[in-house]
């Protein structure tokens, strides 16, 4: 097939090159709306969860540690439940959902589950408030708490108006309308009132059971009482001052996965990252400086004496042949020069031979006929060497023609 003949671009270069960045900035932006999406979406949502500043949410005491210099942070990995390297782990149960996740995982320690007690309707004008809230009735936790506990039963009683004992401490609570205390045999008590616990230890599950979540959510640590309870709790818990807080938001939907997008542009995977957007920047500008406009596609064998003459020329230079046409060359430039200056037919090739030298020499090399024609009677060397010979000769033979129709003139 023959190479075909290349038509005009239908785009300049600015055209293209609009449309490549275009190209670029809206893949890039494909892949980080892909990669962080999830993190880009509003989750302050009204709920019993770290991130909802609604009244049953717990974002005040994520602030709250924060401005106290804690080192706390809201987990969406689930891995973190059972395979954190350290630190306290804080679950916000969620309310009318199911508490068995306590027994399906295999939590590690330290952790404390705060139990529900209200469940709220989202205000439809503002979805991060709560537009009402009631008490969860307690036959119901009772029925959730039952599933992990047989024998556990909440308790319901009436605020206490004296301090509680406490590990660190007598403290006053404050909780919303009532104290909400859980009693189980199986379970150790660690803050106790009226035969309840509002601090439970199971020593199977290695896991601390805060009964009432008045004492550490939004609405709840308005009461500096509260707060106080909150702060010492975390302290109690934590068995160095550096130990991380994380408070869990995968119980509530907030679960994230590992994205490979993102790990791609974390540490220690973003130094191949951009050795590989370098690559594929470098292909891309390639490409574009390679290819030209569109060709249009000839006949398969083309006509005319030109392309006789060129396919010639490739049978000969897939045979290797090339060196061997010198004396072939010589005979042709012989013959066509005599037809040109009238040189007589009877002459033999000695005698055209002096005559082509009395014409004169080459006037770059001042070489005459007889010197360039003894190097062109054999095979030449190599290729660029029959093009040098060959040149010269066309070059001499060019002259004397020029020579002889001027002074014809």
């Amino acid at each position: 097939m023959s190479e075909g003949v290349q038509t005009s671009s239908p785009f300049s270069a600015r055209v293209v090159a609009i449309l490549i960045t275009v190209a670029a900035i809206s893949f890039g932006a494909v892949l980080v709306m892909a990669g962080w999406a999830p993190e880009l979406r509003d989750r302050n949502q009204a709920g019993d969860h770290p991130y909802s500043t609604s009244a049953l949410g717990f974002n005040g005491l994520v602030r709250l540690m924060e401005g106290a210099g804690y080192p706390v942070r809201v987990s969406r990995l689930e891995s973190d439940l059972e395979s954190r390297d350290w630190g306290l782990m804080i679950l916000t149960l969620p309310a009318y959902g199911s508490l068995e996740v306590l027994d399906d995982r295999n939590l590690q320690a330290v952790t404390l589950a705060v139990l529900p007690k209200w469940w709220g309707r989202t205000d439809g004008l503002n979805p991060a408030r709560q537009a009402d809230t009631q008490f969860i009735e307690a036959r119901v936790l009772n029925d959730e708490l039952n599933s992990i506990y047989p024998d556990a039963e909440i308790q319901r009683v009436p605020v206490p108006r004296e301090a509680l004992e406490t590990p660190f401490g007598n403290l006053v609570v404050k909780p919303d309308v009532v104290l909400q205390l859980i009693r189980d045999p199986s379970l150790e008590t660690i803050i106790g009132f009226k035969g309840g616990a509002l601090l439970a230890y199971d020593e199977s599950r290695a896991l601390y059971i805060l009964s009432d979540p008045d004492l550490m959510n939004t609405f709840g640590l308005a009461q500096r009482e509260n707060a106080r309870f909150a702060l010492q709790l975390v302290d109690y818990l934590r068995t160095y001052p550096d130990e991380p807080i994380l408070m869990d938001a995968t119980l509530h939907g907030f679960e994230r996965s590992e994205n490979l997008l993102k790990m791609m542009f974390s540490v220690p995977y973003v130094g191949v990252t951009l050795v590989a957007l370098a690559a594929a920047l470098l292909l891309g500008w390639a490409a574009t400086v390679r290819f030209g406009p569109p060709k249009t596609e000839e006949r398969a064998i083309a006509l005319g004496k030109q392309a006789l003459a060129d396919n010639s020329a490739g049978l000969v230079t897939m045979a290797r042949r090339e060196a061997r046409m010198a004396p072939g060359f010589l005979a042709l430039v012989r013959r066509r020069l005599a037809r040109e200056i009238g040189a007589p037919r009877t002459l033999t090739e000695a005698q055209t031979s002096d005559m082509f030298d009395r014409l004169g020499p080459d006037p770059e090399t001042g070489r005459v006929f007889s010197q360039m024609e003894a190097e062109l009677k054999e095979p030449a060397a190599s290729r660029e060497d029959l093009l040098a010979k060959a040149r010269a000769l066309y070059r001499w033979r060019k002259e004397i023609i020029r020579r002889t129709r001027h002074e014809r003139n």
